[in-house]
């Protein structure tokens, strides 16, 4: 997948949007990848893929379950930017969670705005 990052202002804020209803974004731990297996499995656990209370099945076991995990977790974030760099916590990342199995390439819409 082919990535252009934009050059950052000062100060400001980035906005990133993910154009998609099985995927989403968020901020977590990054620097431990425990972390990121618990995660899952956590997601995986509160709506399995398959659930028989599902109608939604179009596209397999995991469709349903990816649309639900999405509008959980969301589908955009904002991170403010300090000296033309995003200002994360010392730990954080941004996630990109792909809910299907097999997911396609996604895309990320970003809005900058600042000095």
């Amino acid at each position: 997948m082919e990535s252009k990052l934009p050059v950052l202002p000062n100060a400001g804020i980035a906005h990133f949007f993910i154009m998609h209803t099985s995927a989403a974004l968020t901020l977590n731990e990054n620097a431990d990848p425990s972390v990121r297996i618990d995660f899952e499995s956590f997601m995986n656990r509160i709506v399995p893929d398959g659930d028989i209370v599902f109608i939604h099945r179009d596209e397999g076991s995991d469709d349903m379950s990816a649309h639900l995990k999405s509008s959980i977790l969301g589908a955009a974030i904002t991170i403010p930017i300090v000296n033309g760099r995003l200002h994360l916590g010392t730990w954080q990342g941004i996630y990109l969670c792909e809910f299907r199995n097999h997911g396609e390439a996604r895309k990320i819409f970003v809005t900058i705005m600042g000095e």
